[in-house]
């Protein structure tokens, strides 16, 4: 399949108009995850404040669970189907309450964050109880409806064995789970320093592909088009492409593209 140049520049420069095609949101997690434990208290479930907001995570209909408890099958396998609760205090000044919740992917990015919420009363317990269910006005109205995507969001790492290479070669995968802690020393920052002679698997997702190397780190996540073998790299200016049996990344750095080939096993 030959590309002539002037349609790489053009897809090229029109790969910025992808940046809200693989956005997160809300609605593309299926679970809400609560610790035990928030940060700026000192013991667990103290006022009773993770149990509330479980209650109120699953009340304003969200399928939310405490991260002690027994999770789904399908969550187990993949925690990067959920959002992590983390609830912080603010300063509120003299017997002003203030609480915000961050909803987290799993690799740490903040998603989404509620409203301030504030209290006057000068009970911790009642305090904390009404901080939080004010900040939680953000997700009683947010109409959450779950609506999965393209797995690009939702990472599962495989690592990929190869025995050594004779007529009888086997290659066995086994699945490794990327957790909040980990998903963060998983994913290479910048596929483009990927050499070509480093051998990538090619790993499918609901529309595209995840590329993981021996690790296993997710080294980029393709997203498809409408052309045949070619891919748009999620989070940066370049595609992914197959001319002549050959598979090359191509970068637009603003000023000038540079191709390299890329050593990719489906």
């Amino acid at each position: 399949m030959n590309f002539p140049k002037r349609f790489l520049v053009l897809l090229l420069l029109t790969l910025s108009s992808f940046g809200s095609f693989a956005q997160d949101a809300v609605n593309n997690y299926k679970y809400i995850i609560v610790p035990t434990k928030y940060g700026f208290l000192k013991e667990i479930d103290q006022y009773q404040l993770n149990s509330l907001t479980k209650f109120l995570f699953n009340k304003y209909g969200f399928t939310a669970f405490l991260n002690n408890e027994t999770l789904p099958s399908d969550l187990q396998a993949n925690r990067c189907l959920a959002l992590y609760v983390d609830v912080t205090e603010e300063k509120g000044g003299l017997f002003k309450t203030k609480l915000q919740i961050d909803l987290k992917s799993c690799d740490g990015k903040i998603i989404e964050s509620s409203q301030v919420g504030e209290s006057r009363e000068k009970s911790y317990d009642t305090a904390y109880n009404q901080a939080l269910r004010d900040a939680f006005e953000t997700f009683q109205y947010m109409g959450y409806v779950y609506e999965p995507v393209s797995g690009a969001n939702q990472t599962t790492a495989m690592v990929t064995e190869t025995s050594p290479v004779t007529s009888n070669s086997v290659t066995k995968s086994t699945p490794v789970v990327a957790t909040s802690a980990s998903v963060s020393n998983t994913i290479k920052s910048d596929p483009s320093t990927v050499a070509e002679t480093e051998t990538l698997y090619a790993q499918p997702l609901d529309k595209g592909f995840q590329l993981v190397d021996r690790t296993p780190k997710v080294v980029m996540i393709l997203l498809e088009t409408s052309k045949p073998d070619v891919f748009v790299v999620k989070g940066s200016n370049a595609i992914v492409y197959k001319e002549n049996g050959i598979w090359y990344y191509s970068h637009n750095d603003g000023t000038s593209i540079a191709s390299k080939s890329l050593n990719i096993k489906f």
